[in-house]
């Protein structure tokens, strides 16, 4: 679909209207990715250099969220717009709420990785590594899919996101053990249990991401299919 169905409007002006809002997504969901991805460097490696650049970049997520969201509004107000248009716009304010709560994750992770590097470096935090690899790819492809305007990835994000649960049961098992077997471990896994958790939940926020994006095009609230397949269990 890429950019062509919303820039089906006679007005010129409305199209680009559209297509700044879509770019201004797009490079609001680069800057996530990044904050993420310096985030799990910072655990993994005890970076504590790293953690604090996350920290500081949270500011220019929040702000291009909040000129977003303005310029949504003012379109709504002044367009009045209608079907596919009006999908777009009400998605595109739900889709940066979820890129602001992955950023303001990935700010608390590296605040995890700056306390657990000043009390023990020497721990390798290898236990999240696979589970933050797969949300990395989760909010990676829920971006392309939403810069392609494409839901044929949607199912895979969302089968993903069901195998980061099992690995973050997994690892929470782990840890809880570890905790019952040695009381020396309490501190360090119960750093680590805040950390899994942030990853978790930035994984149901790239999901959602991809839900919001069925809503776009298609028109169908995913969350309440979903709630009515499990009515009807």
């Amino acid at each position: 679909m890429e950019n062509s169905k919303i820039k089906h409007h006679i007005s010129e002006q409305f199209n680009k209207e559209l297509v700044d809002i879509h770019n201004k997504v797009l490079a609001m969901g680069g800057l996530v990715e990044r904050q993420l991805e310096l985030a799990i460097q910072s655990v993994l490696t005890g970076n504590m250099e790293l953690a604090e650049r996350v920290i500081k970049q949270d500011y220019p997520i929040d702000a291009l969220e909040k000129s977003i969201d303005q310029e949504c509004m003012t379109i709504l107000a002044l367009r009045q717009p209608r079907a596919f248009d009006l999908r777009l716009l009400i998605g595109v304010i739900k889709t940066i709420h979820e890129l602001e709560r992955i950023g303001n994750k990935a700010e608390r992770v590296a605040q995890m990785a700056i306390k657990l590097a000043r009390v023990n470096n020497l721990h390798s935090h290898y236990e999240i590594e696979h589970m933050a690899e797969l949300v990395k790819g989760m909010l990676h492809d829920a971006l392309h899919s939403f810069a392609r305007m494409s839901i044929e990835d949607v199912s895979t994000i969302a089968e993903r996101d069901q195998q980061v649960d099992r690995e973050y049961e997994g690892i929470l098992r782990q840890l809880i053990f570890r905790m019952m077997e040695d009381p020396r471990n309490i501190s360090r896994s119960l750093e680590v249990i805040e950390i899994i958790r942030a990853i978790e939940r930035m994984g149901d926020h790239a999901c959602y991401i991809a839900e919001h994006l069925v809503y776009i095009i298609n028109g169908d609230d995913v969350r309440i299919v979903k709630l009515e397949e499990k009515l009807q269990e």
